[in-house]
């Protein structure tokens, strides 16, 4: 009995408070998946509290996401919307992040900085685009204009300053550079 109010509340304020359209995909294929057991986690304080409230999905509540709509992902990779720390800035430019991306807690992608002369500003914001089956690790960079080929590994505490488009292959370092070639 416990267990079927529980599901059903979850449905009602799932149905309520978030786009029926994202409430589908691997995530949210049955009870007990993990799309609705966020959807119970982050509730609260992401529509009550208002952390990420505008976002039509379930986001944690320890992460950032600014300008949603800017933002485009497959819905089977919602989960990278699960991860503390997260900052993903999509203000006046999009961020793409392809299909089977893995992104670790911590990571910062940022479409547009701050002018260095005056720092109220913000520079002219640029697409950042990450292709398919990349693994973002841990407390990553990815500034502004950047693009990740296919299958592109970001080292954890890189700062990726410049595009990789070719993938396959391993970065890191501050400024990030090629690591490793992987072979396809």
């Amino acid at each position: 009995m416990k267990n079927k109010l529980k599901w059903i509340l979850t449905l009602l304020f799932a149905n309520m408070f978030y786009k029926k359209s994202f409430l589908k995909g691997r995530h949210f294929s049955y009870r007990n998946s993990s799309g609705w057991r966020w959807i119970r986690k982050n509730f609260f304080m992401q529509k009550i509290v208002g952390i990420n409230k505008e976002v039509p999905f379930p986001v944690d509540f320890r992460m950032r996401v600014v300008n949603w709509k800017n933002i485009d992902f497959d819905i089977d990779d919602m989960n990278v919307f699960q991860k503390v720390g997260n900052y993903y800035q999509a203000g006046e430019a999009k961020i793409h992040i392809g299909k089977g991306t893995q992104i670790a807690n911590g990571v910062a992608i940022i479409t547009a900085n701050h002018e260095l002369k005056d720092i109220t500003v913000h520079s002219e914001a640029k697409d950042v685009i990450i292709g398919k089956e990349c693994w973002i690790a841990s407390n990553a960079v990815l500034l502004p204009g950047v693009e990740l080929g296919e299958h592109t590994i970001v080292g954890a505490g890189a700062v990726v300053t410049k595009s990789f488009p070719d993938g396959w292959c391993v970065i890191g370092g501050v400024p990030a550079k090629i690591i490793k070639r992987i072979s396809k």
